[in-house]
């Protein structure tokens, strides 16, 4: 006879059911739980595991050298002196200069969009001497305005070239002024509000050397293109025939190129036939910061400052340039010997991730010189040069100060309707300029060259000892500087003063200074639409 109810047993329900039934769900849903957890875990590591060689790619790949690399199989490309198109009757000196759309083969049967003056690629060198009255007829035939600034020049502010005096598509500005500052190694290019990076990177660039009988007395090399070179040093990344002016990742000092170029020529040479040579060198770049030597370590002569002669040679190994900053160096070659100007890597950015990511660990074979197997003499450098015209801080009558961020100057981005500071016509300022940002900055002020007082509290570096105009500010540096405001009062019309790490400077680190007269208040900036050019 059956047993009642055995058959029913797997069917239970109500709370018997659920007792039967919980031990061997409650270890099912475990199990499951642990299955879950297993997975999401090992997701979880494969995720690790692939950041973390991500982030290894990315931080091995982030430095970039050319040393050894370079063929240096291109002469270096001298641009010419400009010629003055005409001489007025009170002995004004007219030029030239027309902004044009080019192309130029960089490399062959590669032709590159550009931008020049009076040609396809950067401009021809202007020279003038102290008194000279100039004039320059600048044209711009591109399809967009832009400006031309005179960098380091000490002139009236509305002939300064900022953003202010935009030239529009097809029209022609002239500005014209006198003269009236030491012989130095000066340079123009563009300054549109918002575009200036994209500007100068397309090529519109080149130097203003001025003279003054001083220097022209000096026994110095001084041969323009044979022992006087001009060396305009850009950073550049090709995408195919077309120059790449895309930001990298996490590079936040703007645009960094692959390679480096001379007056506008790849794998650059130069054949040299006296004892020294001069080097103009100009840091061009849009964010790069150089320290130049040479690949045997050989020590040389720096002479020049942005804004004229050392008052005494100052001999290194190592000379470094932020954007916009100049110096002067002489070199003496040995009959026969080759040796390379080299861009060594630095380690003051900041932290290591600021150095990494912001062209600190970076290196570059720049340009070669070539010494003749026969040498013509070179007298011996003059032990005193110079006699600096900037001040000290001795009769400053006000101080100012100035903290460097991205979201702007001591807190403010730019307003081009805007006066930040009003300085008086004739007085000595002092401004203290500081940077925590966490990453390299430089500073940059439009018409005075100023005297570098202070580095961190301490005294400037000899080659920091001239006059200046631009000065780099890696992380966690504050400098103090003097400076006289000597040019016509306009109350209207403002000089800038800014980052020259382009990218920055185009979001908006700049500030706007008025020189005016005793008593006199600062007036309201009178701004086109095409002043705000990229914003």
């Amino acid at each position: 006879m059956a047993k009642t109810g055995t058959a029913s047993e797997p069917g239970k329900t109500g709370k018997q059911g659920r007792e039967a039934a919980g031990p061997r769900g409650g270890r099912k849903g475990r199990r499951t739980l642990r299955r879950v957890l297993i997975t999401l875990g090992t997701v979880a590591t494969v995720l690790l595991v692939l950041l973390g060689a991500g982030f290894a790619w990315l931080w091995t790949s982030a430095d970039t050298s050319t040393v050894g690399e370079t063929s240096f199989t291109n002469e270096l490309a001298v641009p010419p002196l400009a010629e003055p198109t005409r001489v007025k009757a009170d002995g004004t000196k007219v030029f030239d200069l027309a902004m044009r759309a080019g192309e130029k083969e960089f490399r062959p049967g590669r032709k590159t969009t550009t931008w020049g003056f009076n040609g396809d690629h950067l401009g021809p060198t202007l020279r003038a001497e102290r008194g000279d009255k100039v004039e320059v007829r600048v044209r711009n035939t591109l399809d967009e305005p832009s400006t031309v600034h005179w960098h380091g020049m000490h002139l009236p502010a509305r002939m300064d070239g900022g953003p202010h005096q935009m030239v529009p598509p097809g029209a022609t500005w002239t500005p014209h002024w006198t003269i009236d500052q030491p012989a130095a190694t000066l340079w123009y290019h563009p300054h549109p509000h918002g575009k200036t990076e994209t500007h100068v990177q397309r090529g519109l660039a080149g130097m203003f050397l001025l003279d003054d009988q001083r220097s022209s007395a000096l026994p110095l090399p001084k041969t323009y293109g044979v022992d006087d070179l001009p060396v305009i040093v850009q950073d550049v990344t090709f995408d195919g025939a077309r120059f790449d002016h895309g930001h990298g990742l996490m590079q936040n000092v703007g645009f960094l190129g692959d390679r480096t170029m001379v007056n506008g020529t790849l794998d650059p040479y130069r054949e040299v036939r006296d004892e020294l040579v001069r080097l103009r060198l100009l840091n061009a770049s849009t964010a790069r910061v150089y320290s130049f030597g040479f690949d045997d370590n050989r020590r040389y002569a720096q002479i020049a400052t942005d804004g004229g002669l050392l008052e005494h040679p100052a001999h290194t190994r190592r000379l470094q340039l932020s954007p916009g900053e100049r110096a002067e160096i002489v070199v003496r070659m040995r009959p026969g010997e080759r040796t390379t100007l080299r861009s060594f890597p630095q380690d003051n950015y900041g932290d290591a991730w600021n150095t990494r990511f912001g062209g600190g660990d970076d290196s570059f074979d720049v340009l070669q010189l070539r010494a003749a197997t026969t040498l013509r003499p070179s007298p011996e450098l003059p032990g005193r040069m110079g006699e600096l015209e900037v001040p000290d801080a001795s009769d400053a009558v006000r101080a100012r100060h100035f903290d460097l961020k991205m979201s702007g100057i001591n807190g403010r981005k730019m307003a081009m309707d805007r006066v930040d500071e009003t300085v008086t016509r004739g007085t000595t300022e002092t401004w203290t300029v500081r940077n925590t940002n966490g990453m390299p900055h430089n500073f940059h002020v439009h018409d005075v060259q100023f005297r570098v007082l202070e580095v961190n509290g301490q005294t400037p570096p000899a080659h920091l000892r001239g006059a200046k105009d631009t000065v780099f500010l890696p992380n966690g540096t504050t400098v103090k500087l003097a400076m006289r405001f000597d040019g016509p009062p306009d109350p209207d019309t403002p000089y800038m003063y800014h980052c020259h790490l382009l990218y920055h400077e185009d979001l908006g680190m700049m500030g706007q200074f008025v020189v005016v007269e005793k008593g006199e208040r600062a007036g309201r900036p009178a701004v086109r639409d095409d002043a705000h050019a990229g914003h």
